[in-house]
């Protein structure tokens, strides 16, 4: 079941903050450049009709082996419940990917200027969708107290 790929960014994020943090994403202004080695401006036309993106990125600032095999809990909080990796969205991930719902604020040539992308400067994107609402989880959604508890700030603006 061992299969390996190869994937080459479409893009990397220039700009907004330098390392990962837990909270205060909200504000944060940053640009996705698309490779102009690559891709032309006729690969984003349509995208500024969205009010947001689905980016695909590489956690690349996380060490390729920082993949505890035990249980954890969120963020080490003792009044939250231990999980397994497949129960956490953080950046210890086994193919260090991410996945971040973001606000397009302008599309300007090949730069995608977005807010509350929570990837930093340097970030390699591996590819950049329109959201589409209707794309939305399909029916009830239901989720423990303690991801609301512990995202309370994330998208709060720093200083705020």
């Amino acid at each position: 079941m061992a299969e390996e790929f190869t994937v080459v960014p479409v893009a990397h994020v220039i700009g907004g903050r330098v390392e990962p943090t837990d909270d205060y994403w909200g504000g944060t202004r940053s640009v996705i450049r698309i490779d102009p080695e690559r891709y032309t401006e006729e690969s984003v036309v349509g995208l500024e009709a969205f009010s947001h993106i689905e980016v695909v990125f590489l956690f690349h600032l996380t060490a390729p082996g920082d993949l505890p095999p035990e249980l954890r809990r969120p963020r080490g909080n003792p009044d939250w419940p231990a999980g397994g990796t497949f129960a956490h969205r953080n950046m210890r991930r086994v193919n260090r990917l991410g996945v971040s719902r973001c606000r397009l604020v302008a599309v300007d040539g090949l730069d995608l200027h977005v807010e509350a992308l929570d990837a930093v400067d340097g970030t390699p994107v591996l590819d950049i969708k329109p959201w589409f609402g209707v794309m939305g989880p399909q029916g009830e959604v239901h989720e423990p107290a303690w991801p609301s508890q512990m995202l309370a700030d994330y998208y709060t603006a720093p200083g705020e």
